[in-house]
């Protein structure tokens, strides 16, 4: 910076007292007029005023306009004129200016010591960069209600997360003091804050964050000139009176002296961090002989000092942050200056884990595998939400990861994960507990139990207030009740809740275990229980009740040798040996009598239990397992993966998935001879871990590839990999359109293969041939189906249905391409088209050319006498037809519901009164208008509901016809049972 710059500034620093205490104005105005630094104008209004004050007034907007120039003559005049003036303004700068440097050096000092954090197992010297790690979590800016809290601890998964997400309420693109202080939509900006959050939630790591930020130069709203930060766990050791100014100094390298000029200087434009009220060892209590502190420097135990900062009597225009759990956040509130915001951290959403996840690997392959392996599992996914979760996962997967573990083998337990968390919390975020660490878990898990039993998650004050103290694991609510507030308490979350009663069962003797057990096993068995218990294994035959399964869960994953060492060796909580080997007993006994409604369960038992030799010997009873019921989610593939990973000699297996879990299920998929399954929302995208999935020599009993849109080349690359498998039972696949191409690939795989029972191709796309493709074995005969569907009542298909029965050495005589393009042509136009009469007789002639056909079914919107002459026709050109039947009516949308359509008096008169082969059954079914004249076309609508129409079957065998009305159109679940009832 030049000499006329520094001085211009000098001259605009000090431009108030300079108008307050320059005497000699017009002698300094006559030199810059001599100088030519003054028009005559300007300097007849400088003359013009009356005092010093206004002169100076004037001077100044003269000196504005003028520039650095003329300041810099203002300040060699003033230097010459005011000597006296000039030295005590040269001691205020430079006053100013060392506490412009102190500040520079604070700044450096901030940065040095936040930059880095140390994690709970860091060893002496170990550190991580806090910019490298932090990840900002979603901070709301309400009180949520009693509903949303209910909602939140009892959603998993997927559910959760967008829960989570709704909450927030904050700029998450803004900086985190932009998003605490910003004006509210009243335009109140708070001069307090409270940031409530959980134990392990980030509260710290946060106030740290804002700290290096500041320091840093990150910007933001307000623009804070200076930020202190009081950690309170460290003013309980502070002893004697001290001033605020000396309190602020213990967490800086600046003096209390240098404190106090900062504050006194600009105290509006400076924010206090006051990092975990929840920990001060202060009484609290707003006693009347408590000192009434106003400055800074006034002397007084640190309570006092504190208090006196919080409730604004000492630096009332200051700005404050004070984080704390919820246990405290009623006591700050009403200690606290106004305006006040409150604040709260609710957790890491779905984007917030995966970021942290890869800050933390910091190699793509790793993060990923990380993630996936969480992903797997809905409950420990849903816990990540707590930051000191994410932590301990990734964590204890870099451990795996280094030492070789292959990624798809999985975190070791759920269990797990939550002991080491609670071990976390004990050792971290306990201090100061007023009963022993087993007495404190065993009140939780009373409480907890008392929540399970009752079916609640939310306990008034009184049942928990004695168990708050110190606890880091209950979070507390205040909520408006009529004219009241209502104090509430919960754990983290439902699983928190049921994992803390696992833990008071295993506190348990023995007797009184069994007692508590047993009356949840045999609840729906009361009344004659005797009949329903073993003595040694009371539990053994009993079911326990639905919402006690995730208990029993945590209890298998407490058993586990290395879960219970752990706690014994940390916490001295024993687990006995009586609790695995009741539950190992009643787990035998459901396996043994293949409980197929418990088998989930099972499954995630034996994975919390984590013995390899005892699942090997539960899981010999399930060598054929069934689970296609319902789509497996991630957990239960993960539990499945595990358990037939202990079982090498696993024959065959039945379930239904998601594509995205293939790759997961790869490695026992490939190993397992026989399969049956059914794979959600299939992309052409999943198409390589399917094939190497499947691998080759398998008996596929069936394969159903549901939601999937795949190409022609998907579908050939699924029909090569079913050529390599020993026996193929159903195909089902939804593929993007069915073409010639699609004919041809699938006439190559007919001709080719030997074995197989059915492939089914369906589509959505209009342009298709058709709608629906089905080919399948019956009796030893081929069954070839095509639907067109109706997209909407205007757009009716001529030709609905067409099915084709014949041996199956035959199948080459049909050229499947032909009839789809022939088929597709019929439905193209209208029957009142001039060249339809020639499509339908393209399509109709190809059929005697199929060797052996002996059944046809059709489904066409209404019988005319020229579809009854067609039907005519085929009885007699296919010399091998033993049964034909015509449905009138139509496919709706994706076939699942049936449009009936009406049977024509003179279609009926033509076939009852036309000669026809009576080696071959003709079968007609449709509504029947009753009247004798002014009968019902197929423009009528709703002709179900019109009382004239009837259902009717005829059945016409050579010259014999017989007529049954129905009083329901039966259509086989496949729209042709028709066929097989000769």
């Amino acid at each position: 910076m030049d000499q006329d710059s520094e001085r211009a500034r000098f001259v605009d620093a000090h431009w108030a007292t300079l108008v307050q205490k320059v005497n000699m104005v017009m002698p300094i105005a006559d030199e810059l007029r001599s100088a030519g630094m003054l028009e005559w104008e300007q300097y007849c209004k400088i003359r013009a005023a009356d005092t010093n004050q206004e002169k100076m007034r004037e001077f100044y907007e003269v000196l504005h306009s003028g520039g650095d120039k003329v300041k810099s003559a203002f300040y060699s005049s003033l230097e010459k004129h005011e000597q006296s003036l000039f030295r005590d303004l040269g001691s205020i700068a430079q006053t100013a200016e060392a506490l412009v440097e102190s500040l520079d050096k604070y700044k450096k000092w901030i940065q040095k010591e936040y930059e880095y954090v140390s994690e709970y197992n860091s060893l002496p010297g170990e550190y991580v960069l806090l910019s490298e790690r932090y990840t900002q979590p979603l901070i709301i800016t309400r009180h949520r209600e009693k509903r949303e809290r209910e909602e939140e601890m009892c959603s998993v998964g997927e559910s959760f997360q967008q829960l989570l997400t709704s909450r927030n309420n904050a700029d998450k693109e803004s900086s985190i003091l932009d998003a605490l202080f910003s004006a509210d939509n009243k335009g109140v900006s708070p001069s307090a804050v409270i940031l409530q959050g959980n134990s392990g939630h980030g509260k710290s790591f946060t106030a740290q964050k804002i700290m290096l930020d500041w320091a840093s130069g990150y910007p933001s709203r307000e623009e804070f000139d200076c930020l202190f930060h009081l950690k309170c766990k460290e003013l309980n050791h502070i002893s004697g009176e001290q001033s605020l100014a000396e309190l602020l100094s213990y967490n800086s390298n600046l003096t209390s002296d240098q404190i106090s000029q900062i504050l006194q200087k600009s105290s509006e434009k400076v924010l206090i961090l006051i990092d975990g009220f929840d920990e001060l060892r202060f009484s609290h209590s707003d006693t009347s002989n408590t000192p009434k502190l106003k400055h800074l420097s006034e002397k007084a135990p640190t309570e006092a000092s504190l208090k006196a900062l919080l409730r604004g009597h000492i630096l009332p225009t200051s700005f404050l942050l004070v984080t704390t759990r919820s246990t405290a956040t009623n006591v700050l509130g009403g200690l606290l200056k106004h305006p006040q915001r409150f604040t709260e951290i609710i957790g890491f959403s779905k984007r917030e884990v995966e970021e942290y996840f890869k800050r933390f690997f910091q190699n793509e392959g790793l993060f990923r595998n990380a993630l996936d392996c969480v992903k797997a599992n809905e409950t420990l996914i849903t816990a990540c939400s707590i930051p000191v979760i994410c932590w301990i996962i990734c964590t204890v997967m870099r451990e795996r990861f280094s030492d070789g573990a292959d990624a798809t083998s999985g975190l070791e337990t759920t269990t797990s994960i939550y002991v080491d968390f609670v071990s976390t919390l004990l050792e971290h975020h306990c201090q100061g507990l007023s009963q022993s660490v087993p007495t404190l878990l065993r009140s939780l898990g009373q409480l907890a139990e008392k929540g399970m039993l009752e079916k609640k998650v939310l306990f008034e004050e009184k049942s928990a207030q004695e168990m708050v103290s110190g606890s880091p694991f209950l979070c507390k609510f205040l909520f408006k009740r009529r004219i009241r507030q209502e104090t509430m308490f919960s754990f983290m979350h439902l699983s928190f809740q049921e994992f803390f009663a696992a833990l008071y069962y295993i506190s348990l003797d023995e007797k009184e275990f069994l007692d508590k057990l047993t009356e949840r096993f045999h609840s729906q068995t009361q009344s004659y229980l005797a009949l329903y218990l073993d003595e040694n294994f009371p539990l053994k035959y009993g079911c326990p009740e639905p919402h006690f399964l995730p208990m029993i869960q945590f209890l298998c994953g407490l058993s586990n040798k290395e879960v219970s060492r752990s706690l014994e060796e940390t916490h001295n909580l024993p687990v006995p040996s009586f609790i695995q080997a009741q539950l190992e007993e009643w787990i035998l006994h459901v396996s043994t009598n293949r409980v197929y409604n418990f088998l989930p369960f099972i499954l995630h038992c034996l994975y919390e239990l984590h013995e390899k030799e005892f699942v090997q010997k539960a899981m010999e009873a399930w060598q054929e397992l069934d689970m296609s019921w319902d789509p497996l989610s991630r957990t239960d593939c993960w539990a499945l993966l595990y358990c037939l990973d202990c079982c090498p000699h696993f024959r065959s297996l039945k379930i239904s998935f998601a594509a995205e879990e293939l790759k997961m299920l790869q490695p026992v998929l490939c190993r397992t001879p026989e399969l049956e399954l059914t794979v959600q929302n299939f992309s052409d995208t999943d198409v390589p871990n399917l094939l190497s999935a499947l691998g080759e020599g398998k008996q596929l009993r069936e394969l159903k590839l549901n939601s999937s849109c795949l190409s022609d080349q998907s579908v050939q690359q699924v029909l090569n990999a079913l050529h390599r498998q020993k026996s193929v039972g159903g195909l089902q696949i939804a593929v993007k359109s069915i073409s010639a191409d699609t004919a041809l690939i699938l006439t190559d795989f007919l001709q080719s293969k030997g074995k197989w029972e059915e492939i089914s191709l369906r589509t959505n796309d209009a342009e298709s041939l058709c709608s629906s493709l089905r080919l399948f074995s019956f009796e030893g005969k081929l069954v070839l189906n095509v639907v067109r569907w109706c997209s909407s009542p205007q757009n009716e298909p001529s030709l609905s249905e067409i099915l084709l029965k014949c041996p199956r050495s035959e199948v080459s005589s049909i050229d499947v391409k032909s009839f789809l393009l022939a088929f597709h042509s019929v439905n193209c136009i209208t029957e009142q088209s001039a060249d339809f009469d020639r499509q339908v007789d393209t399509l109709l002639s190809q059929l005697p050319s199929v060797s052996g056909l002996s059944a046809i079914n059709l489904s066409v919107p209404l019988l005319t006498e020229t579809w009854a002459s067609r039907i005519l026709f085929l009885v007699e050109s296919c010399t091998k037809l033993a049964a034909i039947s015509f449905d009138a009516g139509s496919w709706g949308s994706d076939g699942g519901k049936w449009l009936p359509g009406l049977l024509m008096e003179e279609g009926i008169k033509l076939l009852k009164e036309s000669a026809k082969r009576s080696e071959c059954i003709v079968n007609i079914r449709g509504f029947r208008c009753s009247k004798s004249s002014d009968r019902c076309t197929r423009h009528t609508e709703q002709i179900e509901e019109l009382s004239c129409n009837q259902r009717v079957t005829i059945e016409f065998c050579g010259e014999k016809c017989t007529e049954e009305i129905k009083s329901k159109l039966v259509l086989s679940a496949e729209n042709s049972s028709c066929l097989f009832d000769e």
